[in-house]
C-alpha cells in the first residue's frame, strides 16, 4: 500500500495565499523569500569553499581542507535543490548526512594515492549515489505519514519519477543561467573599464568574488525555478517529449546495430581501439533515457504514437545485449592485463546494466504492450539498490588497490608479464598504500632489475616522473635514477661545488632523471644546465628572496632536435664556453625574437 501525501490539517502543511500558486503541489505554499535565500546561502558557500581550496601556495596534500569542502559544497547543493518549508528540517538533515558522507569519502580518497586527487572513482561513486538518494527522499518527505523511512519501494512511482526529471531541469538550468550571469558581468565590466572605473573588471579578477558570484546565480536561479515548478513541470514534459522523438532512431540503429555483429564477429569491436566496453555502456545508458522519455510517468502519461510505443520495449530489450558485450569485453581486458581499480569499477558499471537489461526483458516478456507497468516498479527498486551500492563501493569499505596489488603481483612473479612491461607507475600511484607497500617489498628483493625499478617508482614524486618520450622506464633508466642526484650531476668547472639547495632543485624538477647533465657555472650565481634531450635551463639567485629559481631558454623542436646530446657526451664531453658574435634586431634598445645570423 502506497504512502499517501499529508494534506489538510496536518502539521506539515499550510494554507494557500489568496493569490494563484504556481506551485504544483498545494501542500507547498508560496515562498517569496526562497530566491533570496538560497542565493544568500550558496553565495556564502561559495566563499567558503573558495577559502578551503585555494592553497596555490601549499606544497603539502591537504585532506582534511579537501575534505570539509566537499562537505560544503555537496551539503549545500542537496540542500538547496531538495528543501520545501513544509518539512525543512528533514532537508537540512539530509543535506549534512550527505555533506558529512561525501566529506569523508573525499579525506579518504585525497590521502590515498601518494600525491593523489580526492577526486578519484568512489567520489565519482558518492556523488551517483546522491543523485540517486535525493528525488528518492524528496519522494518520501512528500508522501510520509513520519520519518520513518523503511517501504521506499512502496512510494508512488510517479512522483519519484517527476521528482528526478524535475531535478535534473533545474540543475541544468540553474547551471545555464549561472554561465549567462558571468557573461553579463564581464560585459559590464568591460563598459566600465572604457571608461576608466576597473572595479567590476578587477573583482572579476578575484577568485573569491567569482565563486561568491556563481553560488548566488545558482541558489538564485534553482529558487525561482522551486517557486515555479509547475512551469518547470511542462518544460519537463517538453523535454521528455524532445527526447522521445529519439527513441525510434536509437532503436533502429541498435538493431541494425546487433544484427551486423551477428554477421561481422565481435572482434572488429575489439579491433577499432576505442573501449568497446565504455562505448556499449553509454549506449544502453541512452536506450533507458530515452525509454522512460517514452514512458512517462505512469500509464496516462505514456507516449500515444504507435511509433514510440513500439520503439520504448526495443530500447529496453536492446540494453541486455549492449550490456553483455560490455561485460564479456571487460572480461577479456582483465584476462589479459589482470585487475586495476578502473577495471573494478568498469566490471560492476556492466554488472548493474546487465541488471537493468534482465529487468528491462523480463517486464517486455511479462507485459508485453503494457510492459512499463511491469518496468517501473522494478526501475524504483533498481535505483533505490543502485543508491546503496553507489555509497557502499563509495565508502572506505572495500581496498580495490589491495585487490589489484595482489593480482598485480601475481602475473608478475610468475612471469606472464616482464619486469620491463610491469606497471610500476600504476603500483606506485593508481593503488593506494598496498600497491607502495609492496613496490618496498620488491625492492628488498634479490632480483635487481625488479628491486631497481620498484626503487625507483618509490621515489618517483608523480606517474610522469616513470616515463620518457611517452614510453615506460627501462630497466638501465631505474638503475640510473635510483642514484643520488649528485651523483648524476657533472659540475663545471669541476672545482666549484654546488650549493645543496640547488641539488635539490634540480632533484625536484626531475633534471638528470634518466640520463646525466651539465651544470655550466656561467657567472657568480648562476648556472645552466644541459639536459640530455639537449634543452637549456638556466638558474639563478633571485635578487628578492635570495633563493634560487630558474628560467628556461629553449629553441625551437627542430633546432632541439639537432642539439640532442648523447650519455657518452654528458660524461666525457668537453665543455667550454664560448663568446659568439650574433646579429639579431634591438627596438630602442630591446632585442626582439633570436638572432638571425
Amino acid at each position: 500500500m502506497t504512502d499517501a501525501p499529508a494534506t489538510g490539517a496536518a502539521a506539515d502543511s499550510f494554507p494557500q495565499s489568496t493569490g494563484s500558486s504556481a506551485r504544483l503541489d498545494d501542500n507547498d505554499p508560496p515562498w517569496p523569500l526562497r530566491p533570496w535565500i538560497m542565493a544568500a546561502i550558496c553565495a556564502v558557500a561559495g566563499l567558503l569553499f573558495h577559502m578551503l581550496v585555494d592553497r596555490q601556495y601549499v606544497a603539502e596534500p591537504a585532506p582534511l581542507l579537501d575534505a570539509l569542502a566537499a562537505f560544503v559544497a555537496i551539503a549545500t547543493i542537496v540542500f538547496v535543490l531538495g528543501v520545501e518549508l513544509r518539512r525543512w528540517l528533514w532537508a537540512l538533515g539530509f543535506a549534512l548526512l550527505w555533506g558529512a558522507v561525501m566529506g569523508l569519502i573525499t579525506w579518504h580518497s585525497a590521502g590515498y594515492n601518494f600525491g593523489g586527487s580526492p577526486i578519484e572513482w568512489p567520489f565519482w561513486s558518492g556523488i551517483l549515489a546522491v543523485l540517486v538518494a535525493t528525488p528518492l527522499f524528496q519522494t518520501r518527505r512528500d508522501v510520509a505519514p513520519d520519518w520513518r523511512f523503511w517501504k521506499l519501494w512502496q512510494m508512488p512511482y510517479a512522483r519519484l519519477h517527476s521528482h528526478a526529471w524535475t531535478d535534473a531541469v533545474i540543475g541544468a538550468a540553474s547551471l545555464t543561467f549561472v554561465g549567462i550571469t558571468f557573461l553579463l558581468v564581464v560585459l559590464i565590466g568591460q563598459m566600465f573599464k572604457l571608461i576608466g572605473i576597473n572595479l567590476i573588471f578587477d573583482l572579476l579578477n578575484d577568485e573569491w568574488f567569482g565563486w561568491m558570484l556563481g553560488g548566488a546565480a545558482f541558489g538564485g536561479a534553482v529558487g525561482l525555478l522551486r517557486e515555479r515548478d509547475r512551469l518547470v513541470s511542462t518544460l519537463q514534459r517538453l523535454v521528455m517529449m524532445v527526447l522521445a522523438v529519439l527513441a525510434p532512431v536509437l532503436a533502429v540503429a541498435l538493431v541494425l546495430f546487433l544484427l551486423s555483429l551477428a554477421g561481422t564477429g565481435l572482434q572488429k569491436l575489439w579491433d577499432s581501439g576505442f573501449s568497446t566496453a565504455a562505448v556499449m555502456m553509454a549506449a544502453a545508458a541512452f536506450a533507458v533515457l530515452l525509454a522512460n522519455a517514452v514512458i512517462g510517468n505512469g500509464s496516462d502519461d505514456r507516449a500515444t504514437s504507435r511509433v514510440l510505443r513500439w520503439a520504448a520495449p526495443v530500447l529496453v530489450v536492446a540494453v541486455l545485449p549492449l550490456a553483455a558485450i560490455a561485460f564479456y569485453s571487460m572480461h577479456l581486458r582483465v584476462i589479459q592485463y589482470g585487475w586495476t581499480p578502473e577495471r573494478i569499477w568498469g566490471v560492476i558499471a556492466a554488472v548493474i546494466a546487465l541488471a537493468y537489461g534482465i529487468a528491462g526483458v523480463w517486464a517486455v516478456v511479462k507485459g508485453r504492450r503494457d510492459f512499463d507497468d511491469w518496468l517501473r516498479p522494478l526501475q524504483q527498486k533498481l535505483a533505490i539498490g543502485l543508491a546503496l551500492l553507489a555509497l557502499f563501493l563509495a565508502l572506505p569499505i572495500m581496498d580495490f588497490g589491495a585487490i589489484s596489488t595482489r593480482d598485480q603481483l601475481a602475473r608478475l612473479k610468475s612471469g606472464a608479464v616482464p619486469a620491463e612491461k610491469f606497471d610500476w607507475a600504476a603500483m606506485a600511484f593508481d593503488f593506494g598504500p598496498s600497491g607502495r607497500t609492496a613496490l618496498g617489498d620488491i625492492a628488498k628483493s634479490a632480483d635487481k632489475t625488479k628491486a631497481g625499478l620498484a626503487t625507483w617508482a618509490l621515489k618517483a614524486r608523480d606517474r610522469w616522473a616513470l616515463h620518457r618520450d611517452g614510453e615506460q622506464m627501462t630497466a638501465r633508466d631505474a638503475a640510473f635514477g635510483a642514484r643520488r642526484i649528485e651523483e648524476k650531476v657533472r659540475v663545471q668547472p669541476a672545482s666549484r661545488a654546488l650549493p645543496a639547495e640547488l641539488y635539490a632543485l634540480l632533484d625536484q624538477r626531475s633534471f638528470c632523471r634518466t640520463a646525466p647533465c651539465i651544470v655550466q657555472w656561467v657567472g657568480d650565481s648562476r648556472v645552466a644546465v644541459v639536459s640530455h634531450s639537449g634543452m637549456l635551463t638556466y638558474f639563478a639567485i633571485d635578487p628578492t628572496t635570495k633563493k634560487w629559481s630558474d628560467y628556461y631558454e629553449g629553441s625551437d623542436p627542430a633546432e632541439q632536435k639537432r642539439r640532442e646530446l648523447t650519455v657518452d657526451d654528458l660524461e666525457r664531453g668537453g665543455v667550454e664556453v664560448r663568446t659568439v658574435t650574433r646579429r639579431q634586431i634591438f627596438v630602442n634598445g630591446k632585442p626582439v625574437g633570436g638572432d638571425f645570423e
